[in-house]
């Protein structure tokens, strides 16, 4: 079992009269990826922007690397935000720019990685590789895929050598195959790289396929968190249900989604 890399401790966040956590705890250990699952509105995306400083908490305390993050300012915010990347639900490339530039684009804007030209072209070259699109460098985004584009985004954000990954439902808008590929990639990354992943989904085929633990959001916190074979023996009928896919066939299973 990996070291605790990032823990949250009693988080609350709330927009007006909308509670989206009441109490979250949840711990995410070194090397490992987790799944994130939950009704629409549980808070998945919401937890991976707290993380990362986007949305402030209310409170509660979140640690990173051994370190309280809780209530640092910006500048120490960069820091954290130079060590987890955020891989949005779109690929959120520049269709003015070719494939090799945004790749490149992170390090040519990150002025703490002094990186000479030819230093920069095989950091594109390597991480292109490693998303299975050896040479698409001269392409631009409206020539490919729509997998292809989210490859295009994750060897953008591989050139920057994060310690942490966020993926925002990485395989939503896929078609199967594509989907299984952005999976196979998120797993060969894992066991090439050793980076922790977090991967907020809907899609129970890709949680099961790449995750270690998968945790399940609802009623403001954590309902349900194990390891990925435990996870899906579970005999809790709100958790079975998700999994299966199935309506909701209890009055308290109808009064948690209609809360989380």
């Amino acid at each position: 079992m990996g070291e605790v890399i990032v823990r949250f401790s009693h988080v609350q966040k709330c927009f007006g009269s909308k509670v989206v956590f009441s109490d979250l705890s949840l711990e995410l250990r070194r090397g490992e990826t987790t799944a994130i699952l939950g009704a629409s509105g549980s808070g998945k995306s919401v937890l991976l922007k707290i993380l990362i400083g986007l949305i402030a908490k209310d409170s509660g305390k979140i640690e990173f690397d051994g370190e309280d993050i809780s209530n640092i300012d910006d500048a120490k915010y960069r820091e954290v935000r130079r060590r987890i990347a955020y891989v949005f639900q779109g690929a959120a490339l520049f269709d003015s720019l070719s494939v090799r530039e945004n790749v490149a684009y992170g390090l040519r804007e990150q002025s703490w990685k002094t990186m000479n030209e030819p230093e920069i072209q095989a950091r594109v070259t390597h991480c292109l590789e490693l998303v299975g699109l050896p040479g698409t460098q001269d392409l631009q985004p409206p020539e490919l895929s729509g997998g292809m584009q989210k490859r295009v985004g994750l060897a953008r954000t591989l050139a920057l050598e994060p310690e942490v990954i966020l993926y925002d439902e990485p395989t939503t808008g896929l078609d199967p195959i594509n989907a299984a590929r952005i999976n196979e990639l998120i797993l060969g990354i894992q066991h090439k790289l050793k980076i922790t992943s977090v991967v907020v989904t809907h899609d129970m085929v890709s949680a099961f396929s790449v995750s270690n633990r998968i945790a399940m959001l609802g009623r403001g916190r954590v309902i349900a968190f194990a390891a990925r074979d435990d996870f899906r023996k579970t005999t809790d009928p709100y958790v079975r249900d998700f999994i299966e896919g199935k309506a909701p066939a209890h009055e308290d299973v109808k009064s948690l989604l209609a809360s989380s």
